[in-house]
């Protein structure tokens, strides 16, 4: 399963419908857009030490995906796909999508825009 941000601070925040999920799951892999997200709204937070120490731990159980020469064919393909459906979605999302689609995982998250992704299966809390 392939976090998005949403999930990273649902996780982070210990939202029980999102943790068991979790649980269930085989594998977690955060994108490395969706830990950049996440640390700029901890480089934000008052609670930020607190939050680093959890994501310090937390990264050691799971896996950093990075983006590659071929996540962007899976970027250009999905961005198509999007554009000619009249579908766009945030940039940072395209990738995430791309990487979705590249390792064939699901993903969690809120953002219903991922519906319009073909092939991505999206999980909710």
């Amino acid at each position: 399963m392939i976090l998005d941000t949403n999930a990273l601070s649902a996780a982070a925040e210990s939202t029980p419908a999102a943790l068991r999920i979790l649980v269930e799951c085989e594998s977690v892999a955060i994108p490395v857009i969706a830990l950049a997200e996440f640390r700029f709204g901890i480089a934000q937070s008052r609670h930020h030490a607190v939050y680093e120490r959890w994501l310090r731990d937390w990264l050691v159980d799971v896996d950093v995906l990075s983006v590659s020469e071929r996540t962007s064919r899976c970027y250009a393909e999905v961005a198509l796909e999007l554009k000619r459906k009249g579908k766009p979605i945030p940039t940072n999302d395209l990738w995430i999508a791309a990487l979705c689609r590249q390792y064939s995982l699901p993903l969690l998250s809120r953002d219903r825009h991922f519906d319009h992704v073909s092939g991505l299966r999206r999980f909710d809390w």
